[in-house]
Parts: structure tokens; C-alpha cells; sequence
């Protein structure tokens, strides 16, 4: 079971998206979602790293810079797949999307280009602003040796209670909650997976939505490297918050690396270093359903054939009744009304 369990551990990683979970096996990718009436469709395609053709970008620290940027263009690319293989979008949509040829590209550049400057306002600037006002409000001596080390210990402060409060700020969301329960499918598969386990709902069921290589582990950890980089910043004000932007891709290296460790090695260091991480896949994931279970599953083995080359998504179609959950379900049309307005008609035509 060890040896099984070695074997399959960081071969398989996922996201979750609206109604449905993408599993990205190697350079194989399957999307699997569940649509409202009760099918599944699944969609497989493959990615091929940028360190194929250049080794060097699959060299320790640059990987993880490397990998992160990929990362979001397949996120993005697997939100559009899934929106598309839903029908959430109308077809006037789809017409405008298609005389505009590449619009939707370059939106997508906007949005990412738009988010990663959010990104660097919420957790950069602001800290670093709020910890500067913080500081003089306390009158700290700026030649004081301890100072940088209280200014980084601050903004590490203001960086987590941020980052908490966006997290369950968007988790009260009806359709972000259930993405949540996605997210944990995702992570009770991939355990269920890892662990050696038949890969069935039953099994995943059991196993913890928890998981160390998790994205909101990485947030954690680069909130903690931010820290101890952030101690040797001899710099306060604009030009702190400009070099801890320079920096971003040191720590994105540093804590794709533990990430990657840390899923490899269970021990007291990594454990007490996850824990933080761990902590807020509470709010980030959910307890799924069995329903849920299923499509997870159907992404894992959908990006598996060699080892599940007799699956078959229709053993997890559910009725329409059973996915009343979904995001696009409506409820029977009810015709009482419509049925006792006709029956007093019909009394007084007698």
C-alpha cells in the first residue's frame, strides 16, 4: 500500500469550476461537468509545459515562477471550457465571440492582467501602507533594529486578515459555496486516489477535502516567506512596497518548492508549515455530495485511460430531480392555478 501510495502521489492535480472539476494528469487534461439534466460531459485535451522546449525553465525556483503563469493561462482556459460546455452562455454571445475572432483572447489578457493588479493591491500595497500607518501611529523608532522585522511581522498580519475576509466574503456567494463543494470533491478524489483506494463516491467520501498542494496553501505559504524576505527590506513607504513587487517571483519559486516537498514528505516541519494553509481550506472547500464525488472521479480516471480503460461517465448520470442543486436547475412549471381556473370555467359553461 506504501509503495502504491508513493507511486501515485503528485501524479494527479485539479481544479474546480462552475458545476464540475477539471484533473490534469501529465500533459493530459480532462474537464468533467455535470450539466442540469443530470448528464455529464467531459472534455479531454492536452497541455504541454513551456519547459519541453526549454529545460531551463524547469530548473528549481524558475519552475515554480514558470508554473505559476501557466497555470493561470490553463485556469482560464478550463473557466471558458466549462462555461461553453454548460450553455451558460446565449447564442447572441456566441455570434458576437465570433465576428470578433480573437475578442475573447484578448479579453481574457484584460482579465488576468486586471486580476493580477488586484492581486498586488490587496496583498502588497495596502499591507504596506496599513503597516506603515500602524507604525507611526505606535511611534516605532525607524533606527531601531527591530524595526523592519515589526513592520514585516505587521504586514503579514494585515496580508492573512485580508486574505481571510475575501475568502469568506466571497464564500457566502450561493454559486461560489458550491464551486467550494467542487473543490473538496477535488481533494477527497485526489486522496481517495493517492491513497490506493478503489476510486469510487464511497471511498472519496472518507477521505479529507484537506490537501498540501492545494492553491490556498501556496497563498499561505508566500504570505510566510513574504515575512522573512520582508525583514531584510531595509526600506519603508513606496520603495519598500516597489521592492516587495520585485520579489513576487522569489517567493512564487520558494513556495511552489515547499508546495511541492510538502506533498512528497509528511513530517513535523512540512505539517507545521501546511498547517496555516490547511486551516483555510476550511473556507475554501466544502463537503461535497455524492453527485459532486462522481464528477471528480469521472476527471481523474477521464485523464487516466491506460488505467481505467473501461470507464464510462454514464454510471454517474443522475435525473434531473436528483440535480436539483445545480446552478441552472428550475423547478417544474406549477399548474394548480392554471388547472383550477379551468375547472371553474368549465362549471360555469354547465
Amino acid at each position: 500500500m506504501d509503495k502504491n501510495k508513493s507511486c501515485r502521489s503528485n501524479q494527479v492535480g485539479g481544479q474546480a469550476v462552475i458545476e464540475g472539476v477539471m484533473m490534469k494528469n501529465g500533459t493530459k487534461v480532462s474537464l468533467a461537468v455535470r450539466k442540469d439534466d443530470g448528464t455529464i460531459e467531459i472534455k479531454n485535451s492536452e497541455f504541454h509545459p513551456v519547459k519541453e522546449k526549454h529545460k531551463w525553465l524547469g530548473w528549481p525556483l524558475i519552475r515554480g515562477i514558470v508554473g505559476f503563469f501557466e497555470s493561470l493561462k490553463l485556469s482560464f482556459r478550463t473557466l471558458s471550457d466549462s462555461t461553453e460546455m454548460l450553455g451558460l452562455e446565449d447564442e447572441e454571445d456566441k455570434k458576437k465571440e465570433e465576428k470578433k475572432g480573437g475578442g475573447t483572447l484578448v479579453l481574457m489578457g484584460i482579465s488576468l492582467v486586471l486580476g493580477l493588479a488586484l492581486a498586488v493591491v490587496l496583498f502588497t500595497l495596502l499591507p504596506t501602507y496599513l503597516s506603515g500607518l500602524i507604525a507611526d501611529a505606535l511611534k516605532l523608532d525607524k533606527e531601531a533594529g527591530y524595526y523592519f522585522f515589526a513592520l514585516a511581522g505587521m504586514e503579514g498580519v494585515m496580508k492573512i486578515i485580508i486574505f481571510i475576509a475575501y475568502l469568506f466574503s466571497v464564500s457566502l456567494m450561493k454559486d461560489i459555496r458550491r464551486t467550494f463543494q467542487y473543490h473538496g470533491a477535488e481533494h477527497k478524489s485526489i486522496a481517495c486516489f493517492e491513497s490506493g483506494m478503489e476510486l469510487t463516491p464511497e471511498n472519496a467520501k472518507k477521505c479529507t477535502r484537506f490537501h498540501p498542494r492545494c492553491g490556498t496553501s501556496f497563498m499561505f505559504v508566500m504570505v510566510l516567506l513574504g515575512v522573512i524576505l520582508g525583514m531584510f527590506i531595509p526600506f519603508d513607504g513606496w520603495l519598500r512596497a516597489l521592492i516587495r513587487i520585485a520579489i513576487l517571483p522569489i517567493v512564487m519559486g520558494l513556495g511552489y518548492e515547499f508546495i511541492m516537498f510538502a506533498g512528497k514528505h509528511q513530517n513535523w516541519f512540512t505539517k507545521m508549515l501546511s498547517a496555516p494553509g490547511l486551516w483555510m481550506q476550511r473556507i475554501t472547500t466544502k463537503e461535497p455530495d455524492e453527485y459532486q464525488l462522481a464528477i471528480a472521479i469521472c476527471a481523474i480516471k477521464s485523464s487516466m485511460p491506460d488505467m481505467f480503460p473501461d470507464f464510462s461517465p454514464e454510471e454517474y448520470y443522475i435525473t434531473r430531480e436528483q440535480n436539483k442543486g445545480h446552478i441552472a436547475y428550475e423547478e417544474p412549471k406549477k399548474e394548480k392555478k392554471k388547472k383550477g381556473k379551468d375547472e371553474a370555467e368549465n362549471s360555469e359553461n354547465q
